[in-house]
This record gives C-alpha cells, structure tokens and sequence, in this order.
C-alpha cells in the first residue's frame, strides 16, 4: 500500500486493552435507535480475533437464554465506546470454534491463574522523603522495642522457675528409681 493510505490508516487507530480468544470481554457500544442513541453493553467469550490494522475485527460469544449467540465487532470502530476484560481464559488455540457445540457448563473456560509476571516499579517513582530510610527508626519503632525487651526480661526469670521447679521434681524421682527393688516394696 501506499504511504498515504497507511497514515490515514494509522490515524483510525485506537488504543484498545490487550485480550485474546479465551478472555471474557464486555464491550460497550452505542446502538442508535431513531432518534435516540445509547450505549449497550456485550459479554462474553472471544471466540476469535482476525485481520490486522484497521480492519481487524473480534468475534464475542455468550449464551443469551439458553441460545447461543455471536456478535462480530470491528476492532477500532467508533461505535466501540470501551472494551472491558472481565476475565483472562486459560486455552491453547487461537480459534474457539468447539464452544459452539458445547451446552450449560461444557461451554465454559477455565480462567487463567497466572497472567504474567509483575509490574516493575522503576526507582524514582515514590517521591523523596515520602518513606523514611531502611535505617531509620519508624515513628512509635523505639517504644515497641522497649516494650517487648521488657517482656522478654520478664519471661526469663519466669521461664527460669520453670526450669527450676521441673528440676526439682526430676530430683525427687530419680531416687526411687534407684532404691532396691525390697525397698520399693515396703
């Protein structure tokens, strides 16, 4: 094609979220009835995606009472008020045509658990002074050791009772067991 046409091209395009067949999508886009025009909303599971550029187009299908119905989109249309994804499917083709013949629960897809890895926050984002240092002590940080220091001081003399107290009984009954076996039975 020519340069021309390509830039006129170009300047149709708009941004869309990133969706493939699998992924519930809820489109909303204007319906002009007489006079009146208002904004209907379409959700379901893309079956399909073809074409490129301006041209390409999305195919949505979902069960409206028990009938199956599919609706053909074009992708950068000015009727397309926004495209929502409302779920990511887990599946491995690229054409969902089986769905077709599927009924009730056969029909469904399973969601994708893992969707990518995370954003990278880049350093510099957060502005300076908005978080305190690694090092330096939070507010209410100084009180909060000093508290728990004193609770473990006094925890130890406790737990060193313990100790103590279950020595003792150790020691008492170490020496029946040494006794003869006469003496135990008197």
């Amino acid at each position: 094609m020519s340069g021309v046409i390509d830039s006129i091209e170009r300047a149709q395009l708009r941004r869309v979220p990133s969706f493939q067949a699998g992924d519930r999508v809820r489109v909303h886009f204007q319906v002009v009835e007489g006079t009146r025009r208002r904004t209907q909303v379409f959700e379901g599971i893309v079956i399909k995606r073809q074409g490129s550029g301006v041209r390409e187009t999305f195919t949505v299908r979902k069960q409206s009472f028990g009938v199956g119905v599919e609706r053909t989109f074009p992708l950068h249309s000015p009727k397309i008020e926004r495209i929502e994804v409302a779920a990511r499917g887990d599946v491995r083709r690229a054409k969902l045509y089986y769905l077709r013949e599927r009924v009730g629960r056969a029909s469904r897809v399973r969601e994708r658990r893992w969707t990518g890895a995370e954003e990278v926050i880049e350093p510099g984002l957060v502005e300076v002074g908005a978080m305190p240092e690694d090092d330096a002590p939070r507010p209410g940080e100084e009180e909060l050791g000093e508290q728990v220091a004193a609770a473990e001081a006094g925890a130890e003399p406790a737990a060193e009772a313990d100790e103590a107290h279950a020595g003792q009984a150790d020691a008492a009954e170490q020496p029946a067991e040494d006794q003869p076996a006469d003496d135990q039975a008197s």
